[in-house]
């Protein structure tokens, strides 16, 4: 039973802050996701908490225990990379066990949990092979059962499917997933995807520059972003921000000078004349005959299942989607109406509801 909790953890590399007082607290048995832009510090913290990475401020406690300064070997965690690390000239039976020999555990255990692992997986039948003859979702199966066959309290996934081309990575991110609520033990995932970042988390983490931005269930997230920063990072696509400002507790204006109602009960606390940026998420808008918002098509993405659409609104660019896959045609002028916004703070970029 392994509760994850970081209090003020810093990490510094000379003058630069990497990470910045980080205060999170992970449930038992949680699959938690790291996500952010390339250099927020995700990677590093996932370290930190690994003990690949001293922290230079703060304590990272398991289970109630401070392990800040013991070895990664003492912390009883196991860690996939974003290379598999397989040993060629082993087989995949030998590139499994081989932890366990290390450890001088018996002959017997060590078959027996190399088989358990290789039936979860599904690559028993791959046992007498070498790397070199494996695909590359095949292999990071091989590389997550050297970390599972060692039974460790806690997993670490420092974005494993990076190297993987789509098909194999929807394949890989489901067998993660699945492999995570068979064995009931915490996993800490890096990701800068936004599809594996929203499916595979029991917990989202949002960090910017080294500082966490948001902390919840991944569809809280979504739906009530913190800040303007979460607000256009996670989505795809990404929400529309524009600035503008409030007319009345009812109504907000866009600098284009579209005016907007502010749903009923939407909980904003605003003031009226105050400047703000007016998110509204693509798939929050739909067609109308009379509507608000009057765009001129610039752009359309077909997806199969559904399409963005891509216009302009004044001087800002906007994305509406569409289910289906046809949508209106380069040059076709559409009116929208709104089904939610948000409001953020214009100077503080903080959320206002």
């Amino acid at each position: 039973m392994v509760e994850i909790r970081l209090r003020a953890v810093s990490k510094r590399f000379g003058d630069t802050v990497v990470l910045d007082r980080i205060d999170a607290s992970f449930p038992d048995r949680s699959f938690v996701v790291l996500v952010g832009k390339s250099g927020c510090g995700k990677s590093t913290l996932l370290r930190c908490i690994a003990g690949l990475e001293e922290v230079s401020d703060g304590t990272i406690e398991f289970a109630g225990r401070d392990v800040s300064r013991l070895a990664p070997r003492d912390r009883d965690v196991a860690m996939v990379f974003q290379s598999y690390a397989l040993y060629p000239h082993m087989t995949v039976r030998k590139n499994l066990a081989f932890g366990l020999e290390l450890r001088k555990e018996k002959r017997e255990v060590i078959d027996a949990r190399v088989a358990e692992v290789a039936k979860l997986l599904e690559i028993d039948h791959l046992l007498d092979r070498h790397p070199r003859a494996l695909s590359g979702g095949q292999r990071q199966r091989v590389a997550m059962g050297r970390a599972i066959v060692r039974r460790p309290s806690v997993f670490m996934f420092d974005e494993p499917l990076s190297n993987l081309d789509p098909a194999l990575r929807n394949q890989v991110r489901v067998d993660i997933r699945r492999m995570h609520d068979d064995l009931g033990a915490t996993s800490i995932y890096v990701t800068h995807d936004q599809v594996e970042a929203m499916t595979l988390a029991d917990v989202l983490v949002v960090l910017d520059k080294g500082v966490v931005q948001q902390i919840g269930a991944p569809i809280d997230v979504y739906r009530r972003p913190a800040n303007r920063f979460v607000a256009g990072f996670v989505g795809s696509p990404a929400m529309n921000l524009v600035d503008g400002r409030v007319v009345d507790a009812s109504t907000v204006e866009l600098d284009s000078g579209v005016r907007l109602p502010i749903p009923a009960g939407a909980g904003f606390e605003v003031a009226s004349g105050a400047k703000v940026t007016i998110g509204i998420r693509p798939h929050d808008m739909h067609r109308v005959d009379d509507g608000p918002l009057a765009m001129t098509v610039v752009l359309v993405e077909t997806l199969g299942s559904h399409v963005h659409v891509h216009g302009k609104l004044g001087d800002a660019t906007i994305v509406t989607a569409f289910e289906g896959h046809e949508g209106p045609r380069k040059g076709d002028r559409l009116t929208l109406a709104v089904d939610e916004l948000h409001l953020f703070d214009a100077a503080r970029g903080v959320s206002l509801r």
